[in-house]
């Protein structure tokens, strides 16, 4: 087996990119610290072709090489927002007629194996700090939370990691 060079994985150019039709998902990170992780959740949103992704509070804004450590160009390709508060960015996505939807582990939480998109529905998927995670005020303004079923002894997967599985999650019943 060969692996393939760049240009033999026929991407899309970020014009393309920006032209193509998208994954009706917006992210939405509340507070997250790392600007690692920033980057690299541009980078999955940009490998899954969603809408956006929306940056509240603390988190770090491009441009910047920590972010771009990471994200290697996805926010030129990512479309991008800022909000000063996490509260903000959903009441704006409200009114875009957005489903609200923590990741998060919580009562009454829906298992992500169990949880079925809408196909005619566009979703907000919340991610929280990482220490914190998604913070109670925001948890009271969701429409539903989804919980990533977990096996092991430690609390929970890091943020990334979150976003990938529930960005893939999300891609595979919508569109496969």
């Amino acid at each position: 087996m060969k692996k393939l060079k760049l240009d033999e994985l026929n991407r899309p150019d970020i014009i393309a990119f920006k032209a193509q039709e998208k994954l009706p998902v917006v992210v939405v990170l509340d507070n997250v610290r790392s600007m690692h992780n920033v980057g690299s959740v541009f980078r999955t949103a940009d490998g899954f072709a969603l809408e956006k992704v929306v940056l509240c509070g603390i988190t770090a804004q491009p441009p910047h090489r920590e972010i771009e450590k990471t994200a290697l160009g996805a926010t030129q390709s990512v479309e991008w927002i800022y909000y000063p508060d996490t509260l903000s960015a959903i009441n704006a996505l409200r009114i875009e007629d957005y489903e609200i939807v923590a990741i998060e582990q919580a009562e009454n939480s829906t298992m992500l194996n169990t949880f079925q998109p809408d196909s005619n529905k566009k979703y907000a998927l919340i991610f929280g700090n990482e220490v914190d995670g998604v913070s109670d005020e925001v948890m009271a303004s969701i429409d539903e939370c989804i919980e990533i079923p977990q096996f092991g002894t430690k609390h929970s997967f890091n943020i990334v990691i979150s976003a990938g599985i529930v960005f893939w999650d999300f891609f595979a019943k919508l569109r496969l």
